[in-house]
């Protein structure tokens, strides 16, 4: 499992997959899952369901979720 995040990681800093948020409510707009971990937020889990895996991000007392249908196709919004 650790690989396969890793893996995903690598690619989507190599890609700079940008986040499209079309549905998720956000009060910090769209953002991608490399900037929120630029910006300091730790991978806290993550989840397989169907076809997508979705992985939550955490920084102090702020929350993301981010759903990847595959590399060019993720959406990030916050939880809180």
């Amino acid at each position: 499992m650790l690989k396969t995040l890793a893996a995903l990681l690598i690619c989507l800093g190599a890609t700079q997959a940008v986040a499209q948020d079309n549905s998720v409510v956000s009060t910090r707009g769209t953002v991608s899952m490399a900037q929120l971990i630029q910006d300091g937020y730790e991978i806290k889990s993550s989840s397989w369901t169907g076809s997508k895996l979705f992985v939550f991000l955490q920084k102090d007392n702020s929350a993301y979720a981010c759903e990847f249908a595959n590399v060019t196709n993720t959406r990030c919004g916050s939880i809180n």
